[in-house]
């Protein structure tokens, strides 16, 4: 015959069943806590790294009528290894398909689109932008300029399609989301991630058409690597960038023109006399050596600064900086530092919708 349970007795009964079940919620939080995934948004805007052609030998003739593209959220899926790395999921199709479809306008939307993910969905941990190669280093720059989250951005993109032998989207992609997901990648601006390196968004560019190596940052070189065994990074960006930039996309409706011109032996001034008729309210001029314009461009970017365009050099050497000379500072011009006249183009475009004080210009270039 069983015994009643005491009073003592009861308490210790319940103490014990409450200590497991305390036990075995501790058990399952923590369980959860260790496998809990980081989560990764994927936007994608097209590009070579989801285009598909006839055959697998087919690396420069794809795309097109015939040749559907692969949706990103196809190639996520037929990446089983990412379920290991992240919760991963997809946004297609944010910009109009094709290079010639995309403008900075677009590249504003993306901008806004990613500072507004950040903002309403707290747990996403990073943003990857899969994008073509031809302007992917001007995208990047921009966000990299705009972005308004220390989390990581990361662009990626391929050198051959989909459907290619040896196609180098998919590990790129694959790479893009090791870096995403990684801790080590907080604060360092918007990178690019190809060919197993990251390159900061500030400092590459596309060096070759076809090879799967083409992205460099010949002045400085890698951020870090997305080597087999983790993610390392060697250095950090040092100019402002992202939570540090003075520019907010949501504040920003329009861009102001601002075109590229390049210098060579005789280069004409009429192209400069031309846009800034049409309403150009800056010139990026790409020049010989360390950043200098042919006599007639020379005589033609007077004529600009006195209807109050703003006029900035690069080189079209492709690495060293532009400084500001006694004859460049006597000039007006404003010396564009190591930045390619793509990318001056772009922190021009930014810094008018702030202001169009020459020195303030110039104070910009030298921070950014």
């Amino acid at each position: 015959m069983l015994r009643p349970l005491t009073a003592s007795r009861r308490f210790v009964h319940h103490a014990l069943r409450l200590t497991a079940l305390c036990s075995l919620i501790f058990s399952s939080v923590l369980h959860a806590t260790e496998t809990a995934l980081p989560k990764i948004r994927i936007i994608s805007v097209g590009g070579t790294i989801d285009s598909t052609a006839s055959d697998r030998m087919n690396l420069a003739n794809y795309g097109g009528e015939g040749n559907p593209r692969k949706p990103v959220q196809e190639m996520v899926n037929e990446l089983p290894e990412l379920k290991a790395i992240a919760d991963v999921s997809v946004e297609e199709d944010v910009l109009p398909r094709g290079g010639p479809g995309r403008t900075m306008a677009t590249v504003l939307k993306v901008a806004q689109r990613v500072n507004e993910i950040f903002a309403k969905e707290p747990d996403i941990a990073g943003i990857i932008i899969t994008q073509g190669t031809n302007n992917l280093e001007e995208s990047a720059f921009f966000l990299h300029l705009t972005v308004r989250s220390k989390k990581p951005v990361v662009f990626v993109g391929a050198q051959r399609p989909s459907t290619a032998l040896s196609s180098d989207g998919w590990l790129n992609l694959y790479n893009a989301v090791r870096i995403a997901a990684s801790p080590e990648s907080v604060g360092r601006g918007v990178v690019l991630a190809m060919n197993d390196e990251i390159n900061s968004a500030r400092d590459v560019k596309k060096s070759s058409a076809y090879r799967v190596h083409a992205f460099q940052s010949p002045d400085l070189g890698v951020l870090g690597y997305a080597d087999p065994d983790k993610i390392v990074y060697y250095r950090n960006p040092t100019r402002r960038h992202t939570v540090d930039s003075e520019f907010d996309p949501a504040k920003i409706t329009t861009l102001p023109q601002v075109d590229v011109q390049y210098s060579y032996l005789e280069a004409s001034g009429a192209p400069i006399d031309a846009l800034v008729a049409e309403g150009a309210k800056g010139i990026v001029l790409d020049g010989s050596g360390a950043g200098s314009p042919s006599n007639q461009q020379n005589d033609a970017i007077k004529r600009a600064q006195a209807k109050g365009v703003i006029v900035v050099a690069t080189t079209r050497t492709g690495t060293g900086r532009v400084i500001e000379t006694n004859a460049r500072k006597k000039s007006g011009v404003i010396p564009g530092d190591n930045l390619s006249a793509q990318k001056a183009r772009i922190l021009l475009q930014l810094a008018l919708t702030h202001t169009s004080d020459p020195a303030e210009i110039k104070r910009i270039f030298d921070e950014y």
